[in-house]
């Protein structure tokens, strides 16, 4: 089954996880990108498998020109691997199996939301996700000593990848990065993780490249308010850059917006995401995908 029929009408499909994620992959479909309602019953679709801590945390899952889908999430609060599996449907997945992209650094204390983005120069995906590496970057150590950094292995077949490096180090404790292409040239969105010292920081913002692996510039200003925000997922929406994040502290989701990516509002208020989810990744997928999750697969 193709991930997407061309002549299909497309909708909005929400990848997500409920805390501490040990009961797995759930989804959520909307046609604005403002309502959401819950598939299946509001039941997982995926039990995590993976790692000693079995943890399906930060989904995220990419539609391929191969008719795949492919996720990729946190397995664990430690470790130097990532998961990954894919799917024709949405509903029937294969074999979990564990990325080990930080085997090549013997001190990296975690993997933490990776992500795939298309990588046009090189006709291949890129997986990206943030590592501490004690020590690597004293400077900005923060909570319990974690400086992390953004890194990436490009891949062709998710398969075999190559070798991990740094994606972007933008002199914080950076986490949760999520690329989108936007006129041209590729956006990253991350947050600012600075915890120490005071008052901590817990924002999102952004940086621009003319390649999908980079290189990226400088980090924006915020563009979110006064409240600790994660997980930002970026998407094209009614002329804007809409960006979701997940108001953790909260409880809730929020959402900013910008057609000019200089002034951004805040459209929390007319969201309606289900209960409970977490850090999640919204994507467009032909309507016949939400029906088929609606029937629990049938």
């Amino acid at each position: 089954m193709a991930a997407a029929a061309p002549s299909e009408p497309s909708v909005w499909l929400f990848a997500y996880f409920h805390h501490p994620g040990r009961d797995g992959l759930r989804f959520a479909w909307s046609r604005d990108g403002y309502r959401w309602e819950d598939l299946a019953g509001g039941r997982p679709v995926l039990e995590p498998r993976l790692g000693p801590e079995r943890l399906l945390r930060d989904p995220f899952v990419l539609p391929t020109p191969d008719g795949r889908y492919h996720l990729v999430f946190t397995i664990g609060w430690a470790g130097r691997s990532i998961g990954h599996a894919w799917s024709e449907d949405l509903v029937h997945w294969s074999e979990q199996r564990e990325v080990p992209v930080m085997a090549g650094e013997p001190d990296a204390a975690n993997c933490w939301a990776p992500e795939i983005a298309a990588d046009p120069a090189s006709g291949g995906h890129l997986v990206f996700w943030s590592t501490t590496i004690p020590g690597r970057y004293p400077g900005t150590d923060g909570q319990r000593g974690r400086s992390h950094r953004i890194y990436c292995a490009p891949t062709a077949d998710f398969e075999r990848f190559g070798p991990s490096r740094l994606l972007y180090d933008p002199g914080f404790n950076v986490i949760d990065a999520d690329i989108l292409p936007h006129a041209g040239r590729f956006l990253l969105f991350m947050k600012n993780e600075t915890g120490d010292p005071l008052p901590p920081e817990k924002n999102i913002r952004f940086a621009s490249a003319p390649a999908a692996a980079g290189p990226y510039g400088s980090a924006s200003p915020p563009i979110t308010g006064p409240y600790w925000a994660e997980g930002p997922c970026a998407i094209h929406l009614d002329g804007h850059v809409m960006v979701y994040f997940d108001k953790h502290r909260e409880g809730r989701y929020g959402a900013v917006r910008s057609r000019d990516l200089r002034t951004w509002e805040d459209v929390s208020d007319r969201l309606a995401f289900p209960p409970l989810a977490r850090h999640g990744h919204v994507f467009a997928v032909a309507e016949s995908v939400v029906a088929r999750l609606a029937a629990g697969g049938a």
